[in-house]
């Protein structure tokens, strides 16, 4: 500390030599303590560092930058944004891009503390360059900005200060910069609207919601596709459901699926609004959403009953959320004859189609066919059961031969499969019955690498903690499995060896 102390006192210089820089830099990646830092530290330190950061020498701003990140975390948020503000500021304007960065990381530190946040809310200049790196070319500036107004929107007098003030003008302003930064500005109003009700109807009276949905309900394609998902992440709000019903959101983009028969460019835009249908039926109500909007499910049905790889997967997706609760389940279940060959044609890819959707199959099998034991009604577990049976001739084999490649997504793929059906009754009788499956579920030396030995030891768990798998697997089988479990994931049984004299 006290060698960093004098070597600060000299790079502190406005003629500092680079030397000094480099000495310091290496000095301060020794452990020295914050609080001894701190003790050493002044404003005048830390202006003049700053200071140094206008030169032209590339090698002398990256070393000021290297130093200042390290003096900076010693520091008090409160203190920074009382002392360093115009500092901030020039740094959030600079043209190198690392010293962006440190500033914009340290404007995150700002708003995470309760005091220091109160003072970027007396700095409009600071909060308009804040909003204009929104704009910059560096993504991961870009980025920190955002989090950082979102997290300055948390209060009544952020949310003031962003919409009841002239830097509304400069959102609006820095959103004409490019396509790309517009929908920064909207990921932005989304995440503010996620908060609470009263967050988005401050978003709302901006009209960034409405030029939001105006785009997505637009001609072009592209820009329907890219503002969907921001749709749909709206609508995960129950705030932000009962928005976009009020303004007939919801209408519109199921009137725009029923249409998308005689557009030649649906392809571009229709996966995004399947997908949000299916989030929508998730977190509202699969059977409300199902009814309302038929159009929903008959085009996921088409979709997967295409040709189109792009279209099954975004299909099978989509019925592995909507088949992700009992009640979405029973949606599909009522489909009855459809569903069934639907799921012959899943089970198919599952083992035949390219690697991408293969996993995708496996992962919406796992969702279709868990059911929390809390469920499993008798009806429910003859339809799970059927469910699987329509996958294929003969599924669990299937699956085996799935989860035997040496493929690790795969194996593991196959292996959840068996997790979510592994505390239903009819599937451990399926598996008792199976030559030689439980020796391969004990069977250490199959799983090659840590995530398949997790998987493995999740399906496991799965069994053991199951009320009927010592009744149907019997007390052996039972004992083995619970010998697995208590092991752990990763347990190697000890081989001893026997030294022999003379052996090489």
């Amino acid at each position: 500390a006290e060698a960093a102390a004098a070597l600060l006192e000299r790079a502190a210089r406005r003629d500092a030599a680079l030397e000094e820089l480099r000495a310091l830099r290496v000095a301060l990646q020794a452990a020295v303590p914050p609080a001894a830092l701190r003790a050493r530290l002044s404003e005048r330190h830390l202006g003049a560092l700053f200071a140094l950061l206008s030169a032209s020498d590339r090698e002398q701003v990256s070393a000021c930058v290297s130093i200042l990140e390290r003096l900076l975390q010693a520091l008090d948020p409160l203190y920074v944004i009382q002392n360093l503000r115009e500092e901030l500021q020039k740094g959030l304007c600079h043209p190198d891009d690392s010293v962006k960065i440190l500033t914009i990381a340290q404007v995150g530190r700002i708003v995470e503390d309760l005091d220091a946040v109160t003072e970027i809310l007396n700095s409009p200049e600071l909060l308009q360059q804040i909003i204009n790196c929104i704009g910059g070319e560096k993504i991961a500036v870009a980025k920190e900005a955002i989090k950082s107004l979102s997290r300055i929107a948390q209060t009544q007098e952020g949310l003031e200060a962003l919409f009841v003030s002239s830097l509304l003008s400069d959102l609006k302003n820095v959103m004409a910069t490019s396509d790309i930064v517009r929908y920064r500005v909207y990921e932005l109003i989304v995440e503010i609207s996620a908060a609470s009700a009263e967050s988005l109807s401050y978003c709302a009276k901006s009209g960034l919601i409405s030029e939001l949905i105006g785009e997505l309900t637009g001609e072009d394609v592209l820009v329907r596709a890219t503002c969907i998902e921001m749709v749909t992440s709206l609508a995960h709000t129950p705030q932000g459901r009962q928005y976009l019903a009020q303004q007939g959101v919801i209408d519109k983009i199921s009137n725009i699926i029923l249409g998308a028969e005689s557009d030649p460019f649906s392809s571009f835009y229709l996966p995004g609004f399947v997908k949000f249908f299916g989030n929508l039926a998730v977190v509202d109500s699969p059977q409300q959403i199902c009814e309302r909007y038929p159009v929903f499910m008959e085009k996921v049905f088409e979709m997967a009953e295409s040709q189109d790889p792009t279209m099954i997967g975004v299909a099978v997706d989509t019925l592995g959320i909507l088949g992700s609760n009992v009640e979405g389940k029973q949606v599909l279940q009522k489909t009855r004859s459809r569903f069934q060959n639907l799921l012959s044609k899943i089970g198919h890819q599952a083992k035949n189609a390219p690697t991408e959707l293969r996993l995708r199959c496996l992962d919406a099998i796992s969702s279709l066919l868990y059911l929390p034991p809390e469920q499993q009604t008798e009806d429910l577990l003859r339809m799970t059961e059927s469910w699987f049976t329509s996958l294929s001739s003969q599924p669990l084999e299937l699956f085996r031969s799935i989860s035997t490649q040496p493929f690790p997504d795969l194996h593991c793929g196959a292996l959840r499969v068996f997790t979510a059906i592994a505390n239903q009754p009819w599937a451990q009788r399926l598996m008792l019955d199976s030559p030689g499956f439980v020796e391969y579920v004990v069977d250490r030396s199959v799983e090659p690498d840590k995530a398949s030995k997790d998987a493995k030891y999740e399906l496991v768990k799965a069994l053991v903690n199951s009320k009927t798998i010592a009744e149907i697997f019997g007390n052996q089988y039972y004992l083995r499995l619970r010998a697995y479990l208590q092991e752990g994931p990763y347990y190697v049984k000890a081989v001893s060896t026997t030294a022999v004299e003379g052996a090489e």
